[in-house]
Order: C-alpha cells, then structure tokens, then sequence
C-alpha cells in the first residue's frame, strides 16, 4: 500500500488546559474510528461535523498511527498544562483564575486569563490589594491583556521583592505572556513598581501609580503621613537599614531611580486624591512626576480634587487604559 501525503492544515490553539485536552480526546478518539471504520459520536460531532469539518485539512498520516491533529493536540495539551506550576483553578469575574507558589520561593501568586488573548499576549501586573477596586483590570482583560499578581506587600519595594518580581518575570515570560508587562502599584504597590522598573526599565511597557507610595519615609515612616509602626519595623528591616538612617536612603522618587526609566521613555499614569493624609501626594506621586518629568520621562496625572487616599481607582476607568494602551501600542 502507498501512504498518502500530508496535507496542509490549520488548527485553532486551544486557550486553556481544559480546551486543550478536550480537544485532544476529540482528535485520539476520531483516530482510532477512523481505523475502525466508524464515526465515533463525541460531543464535538453531535451536530453532524466530522473531524475533518472541525480541523480542514487534514489526514491521518500513516494507517494503524493516531491522527496528525491527535499528535498536535497531544503537544498543545503538554505545553498549556506545563505552561504555569500546578495551583487552584477557579473563577474570577468570570475568568480562569490560576493560584500558585511562586517556584523555589512559595510566594503567592495568582493569573487570570482572558477569554481571547491579544497579540502579543499583553499583561497588567498588579502589585498590591489583589481585587480592590479591579474595573481597570477588567477592562483591560476583555481586551485581551492577562492579569497577574505576585504578593510582595510585606517587603516595601527593596531588593529582595525586586529578586522575587525577578523570579516571576521570568516564570511568565517563559509562558509566552509579553516580556513587557503594565505595572499597576496601589499604596505601598507604588514602592515594588517603580523600584523593579528602575531595575529592569527594557521590561515595562508603562507604569501606573494610585496614590502611590514614593518615599517609605513619608509613609510607613510618618513624615507627613500616617505613621504606622509595625509596617516601620518591617519596612526598616526589609532594606537593613537604621530608622537613623532612612532618611537619606534611596526612594522611588529620587532621581537616581527614575533616571533609567527616563532614557526608556518608560511611560507612567498617576491617579492622585489631592487630600490623601495618608500618603500625601506632595511628597509621593506629585514629586515624583516632577523628578520624572524634569528628567524628560512621559507622565499623565490624574487629580482628584478633595478624595483622600481611598477609593483608590478612576471611575469609570476608560480614560486610563485608553491613555495606557495608546501609550504602549507600539509594544504589541
């Protein structure tokens, strides 16, 4: 007998897990019919569309072999399930939500996929208070950006949540996400974001701050904000540093952290309550805009004439994340 040539196909990628195995049982099962001469009934081709109605082109490539979709499929099911660490599923907003360690750290770790990934697998990285007042992140999911969150809360933005952020980069970058994430810092998020995007300025597609935390001296440390002691302790601890000392530490806001970003021309979006007494915009998101800007790096702000520091958020937010996406078009 003569094996007929393959011919050219075209096959959709599964977007999950669970797609992608029901998609492999469909392929090995029509395989083996197709041997035995039958059409097998499956959920797929209860509406009367055959394998090769679902999957055009195709052929089984050598008589008594599984199908050439079954062996594709096999290999989508084998990289989407290897594709981030073993975790809880569940759903959020009515997303596929995905909670894990963080390999060899064990920090927790969560990402949401969208129902339709953009090009070029865009994803917002949330730094802090995963959930609280999400409509930017929902927006930007049915848009098709991934969202993601890596806890770091408890080391204020200093090396070694730099050294983790390193870590989960990299972890999702493996993943096919974009090497270029849009960072979001609430509060004390504002700490981790911009210390990490000064660290890694050729990996951030933009960077946004609501009533961020630009100067640990400001708050936890009470200069003019609300002093809270425990997270001054651990604040003081996480960068080996005395309280003596603090004040001539290194911020976010100081231009030696802000200066590589502007050589990127790393864009940035502030969203400041003008009477916040708990970070005081004055000496956190304000100053840092003006350090930025003097600097020749792109700011937006939004002000918010008497809101404090909560709620945090632009409502509604499409202002934001048209101003985000146009921002960083050129990324994707």
């Amino acid at each position: 007998s003569t094996t007929r040539p393959l011919r050219a196909f075209q096959l959709r990628v599964p977007r999950s897990p669970l797609a992608a195995r029901r998609m492999l049982k469909v392929a090995t099962v029509s395989s083996a019919a197709e041997r035995a001469g039958a059409r097998p009934r499956t959920r797929e081709n209860r509406t009367g569309r055959s394998m090769e109605e679902m999957l055009p082109g195709t052929d089984p490539s050598v008589q008594g072999m599984p199908s050439l979709p079954a062996l594709f499929f096999l290999a989508c099911a084998t990289t989407a399930t290897a594709a981030w660490p073993a975790g809880k599923r569940s759903e959020w907003q009515g997303y596929e939500r995905l909670d894990f360690p963080l390999p060899g750290d064990g920090a927790h770790c969560i990402v949401v996929t969208p129902k339709a990934p953009a090009e070029g697998s865009p994803w917002i990285w949330r730094a802090r208070f995963w959930g609280h007042q999400p409509a930017l992140d929902l927006l930007l999911l049915a848009k098709g950006f991934h969202l993601a969150y890596c806890e770091v809360g408890g080391l204020f933005g200093a090396p070694a949540a730099v050294e983790r952020w390193d870590k989960f980069h990299a972890l999702a970058v493996k993943q096919g996400l974009s090497a270029r994430p849009v960072l979001e810092g609430m509060s004390r998020g504002g700490l981790i974001i911009v210390n990490w995007a000064s660290a890694n300025p050729e990996k951030v597609a933009a960077l946004y701050g609501d009533n961020p935390v630009c100067n640990f001296n400001s708050w936890p440390g009470g200069k003019n904000g609300k002093f809270s002691k425990g997270d001054w302790q651990r604040c003081l601890k996480a960068y080996g540093v005395a309280a003596e000392a603090a004040p001539q530490h290194r911020q976010p806001l100081s231009p030696e952290t802000l200066r590589p970003l502007a050589r990127e021309k790393v864009p940035v979006a502030l969203v400041l309550g003008l009477a916040d007494k708990v970070v005081p915009v004055a000496e956190n998101g304000e100053l840092l805009a003006r350090n930025y800007q003097a600097l020749g790096g792109p700011v937006r702000i939004w002000r918010k004439p008497g809101k404090g520091h909560h709620p945090h958020g632009l409502h509604p937010p499409d202002e934001l994340a048209a101003w985000l996406l146009k921002a960083i078009k050129a990324e994707f």
